[in-house]
């Protein structure tokens, strides 16, 4: 996945961010841009603290908690297929850690997985104690909510990212660009506000910034089609096209993007 981030000169660049992540695919990705770490938090702690101390060490910049995944949501399509990873695929970003197999399962390996190792009594203390073993910036990634946005930055987090998961998690959720606007405003500019899910085009870049995003992750299925190539071309696209909306609008720097270039109630 990638970020578009502001910079102090007013630009913006392009990070990537990962999970979990499947060999040569992922290391194409990388290649096509730099770095930076996401994680679950699993019940074994001596798991994330190495995944932590792992990231740190490989130059990652910032630490950003999943916390809408404590049970998977259900993904129906995996459960009629029986979704397996083929044998020929592990999950890289793990290799060396103890964190237990995908075992086979009557509905979907990954939900079975999910269940057995993830840490469904997460709570506010895990960021508190996240703190204690690293001192990357922590980012909570899947808050939606007025309410989760102040208890957050109560508990320290040096930013937000309003997301749903890719609705993946719950039917009729509201989609993130709805929730955004309301998230900024809870957080009165003391984090920034990142906005993940639905950016298909430049468009909705400059739509998420117009609505107070410090910037925006986009999913790069391009990934899948051409390889590293692939990515590169689908993050000039979307350049290209954040540029050109920018110039059509009279947006001349993002300081220009306001609040004024959305009509929505």
């Amino acid at each position: 996945m990638y970020l578009i981030y502001k910079h102090q000169q007013d630009k913006y660049i392009f990070m990537s961010k990962h999970s979990s992540v499947f060999c040569a695919g992922e290391y194409a990705t990388a290649r096509a841009d730099s770095a930076a770490g996401t994680i679950m938090v699993y019940k074994d702690r001596n798991v994330v603290s190495q995944l932590v101390r792992r990231a740190e060490r490989a130059g990652f910049k910032a630490v950003a908690l999943t916390v809408d995944t404590l049970r998977l949501g259900r993904r129906e399509a995996n459960i009629k297929n029986k979704f397996v990873f083929p044998p020929n695929l592990n999950l890289k970003n793990f290799e060396g850690l103890d964190i237990g197999t995908m075992d086979k399962a009557n509905d979907s390996e990954l939900a079975s997985y999910v269940a057995s190792q993830v840490d469904r009594s997460l709570s506010w203390k895990d960021v508190k104690w996240l703190q204690t073993i690293t001192s990357l910036p922590i980012l909570v990634k899947g808050v939606t909510t007025v309410e989760d946005t102040r208890i957050a930055i109560q508990n320290g987090v040096t930013g937000i990212i309003v997301s749903n998961h890719g609705a993946r998690q719950l039917d009729y959720v509201p989609a993130t660009i709805m929730a955004l606007e309301e998230v900024v405003k809870a957080a009165q500019g003391r984090v920034p506000v990142f906005l993940d899910g639905g950016v298909r085009r430049g468009t909705d870049v400059f739509k998420a910034l117009a609505l107070g995003a410090s910037g925006i992750f986009v999913l790069m299925f391009s990934l899948a089609v051409e390889g590293e190539a692939g990515v590169r071309k689908a993050l000039e696209m979307l350049q290209d096209e954040f540029e050109l909306t920018m110039a059509l609008s009279g947006c001349r720097s993002l300081k220009e993007i306001t609040r004024d270039h959305v009509k929505t109630d």
